[in-house]
């Protein structure tokens, strides 16, 4: 099963506002300022229906549902789609990049 490339990793912007969210900021130590907040992850479904389904509540992330702006697919586009495995790993490899370049990350 996990062989099967139908898995998308995803990046969704959010809006500036969840900084004011503690959590979301502890996260995010090394934020720097007017750099983008997204969120990364990973799914078996096209990255717009998955999208779709966070802001309706459906098995979201609470910080996509309130703050979700668009997806993001020139950052994550050129990947999909791929296996399970690699998916996860990928999903893992963008969040530590886009950290390290200075955005606030939140990932599942």
């Amino acid at each position: 099963m996990g062989r099967h490339k139908h898995y998308n990793v995803y990046i969704i912007e959010l809006s500036k506002d969840v900084l004011y969210e503690g959590k979301f900021k502890k996260r995010n130590p090394a934020y720097i300022p007017g750099k983008p907040c997204v969120y990364v992850g990973m799914t078996g479904l096209d990255p717009d229906l998955r999208f779709d389904r966070h802001k309706a509540g459906i098995q979201s992330n609470n910080y996509v549902k309130k703050y979700g702006l668009r997806l993001w697919p020139d950052l994550y586009e050129a990947y999909n789609p791929m296996a399970y495995d690699e998916a996860c790993e990928m999903e893992v490899e963008l969040g530590i990049s886009l950290r390290e370049a200075g955005f606030g990350i939140w990932q599942a």
